[in-house]
């Protein structure tokens, strides 16, 4: 859930809003050291009297404020959002530049690299009323820093509850074969109204990506079944096939013996002597086959053959 995130990004933008450079601290600190040293210095020796050495002190110390908190520092891939006196007046950085202390505040900082945002659809219906979790990760960029921080609230939440919300408006719309075997156009979709949400707030998608599609265990256990009764309505299919392919091989050969006895018979030797030269083989030969080619003779001698064979070469 995209909640989660949202917090924990909010969390950082506000640590950043408060965070104070730290060369901001180290000039503070140097010039507090120029202003307080000869002040000290000006009160125990009487060269100026209390009321400079004050004014002296105190001028030290506004610059020295000045510095603490009108020094920024923007990172490489920030933006900071200038409002003077709750108005927009610019956006600064990379690196460092200015404020007017009281009357310039940075209320956000901007940032233009990549951002990664999971989110979820739990439990919703889809087109063929079947109830899904499907999890799916959004590649978005800040293209207008004025615009994602002036025209929305929060746009790291935002982009998350659009997100979440096209998602469900997908599988909506869509039955349950679509969602798992036509990933990538689902994927093309969400892109396109995702990111038609958030141009208005100077956001563009990149890429959204389907990480899982869960359904619930019966219909996943119905669709295994389903899957294997059609593998082998498949494997029947080819069996089928192959029969008649065999068949008409055999019809065809049957063509070429048709005229010629002596083929045939030479053909039936063989198919005989394959069977038999294996130990302990059994051929059952049909009675009419028998009669018309003196099979009866040919077994008698392939198997007187067969016992005159030498020891060593039956094994």
């Amino acid at each position: 859930m995209p909640t989660p995130i949202t917090t924990k990004d909010t969390k950082q933008t506000k640590q950043q809003d408060l965070h104070v450079p730290a060369i901001a601290g180290t000039l503070f600190l140097v010039i507090m050291l120029i202003g307080c040293l000869p002040g000290i210095y000006f009160s125990e020796n009487r060269v100026l009297s209390d009321l400079w050495t004050g004014l002296w002190i105190l001028g030290w110390t506004l610059v020295a404020m000045y510095v603490l908190f009108g020094l920024k520092v923007a990172s490489q891939w920030e933006k900071a959002v200038v409002l003077r006196l709750g108005k927009f007046k610019k956006l600064a950085g990379p690196g460092a530049f200015w404020i007017i202390p009281i009357i310039d505040s940075v209320p956000n900082w901007i940032d233009h690299r990549v951002m990664v945002t999971p989110f979820s659809a739990e439990k919703t219906l889809t087109k063929d009323t079947v109830p899904v979790d499907v999890d799916a990760v959004l590649f978005w960029v800040v293209w207008d820093a004025e615009k994602a921080a002036l025209e929305v609230a929060d746009y790291r939440a935002a982009i998350a509850w659009a997100a979440q919300t096209a998602l469900r408006e997908i599988i909506g719309q869509s039955v349950l074969a679509d969602i798992l075997i036509g990933r990538a156009k689902m994927d093309a979709e969400l892109q396109k109204i995702i990111d038609e949400r958030t141009t208005p707030w100077g956001i563009t998608v990149q890429s959204v990506e389907i990480r899982d599609v869960i359904i619930p265990p019966d219909l996943e256990d119905a669709m295994s079944r389903q899957a294997q009764a059609e593998r082998e309505r498949q494997a029947r299919v080819i069996l089928g096939e192959s029969e008649k392919q065999i068949a008409a091989s055999f019809a065809e050969a049957s063509q070429a013996y048709i005229n010629n006895p002596t083929a045939l018979h030479l053909r039936a030797m063989n198919m005989l002597f394959e069977g038999l030269k294996e130990k302990g083989a059994m051929v059952i030969v049909p009675s009419s086959a028998v009669d018309t080619m003196n099979l009866g003779g040919i077994s008698g001698i392939i198997s007187m053959a067969q016992q005159n064979m030498p020891k060593e070469e039956k094994k």
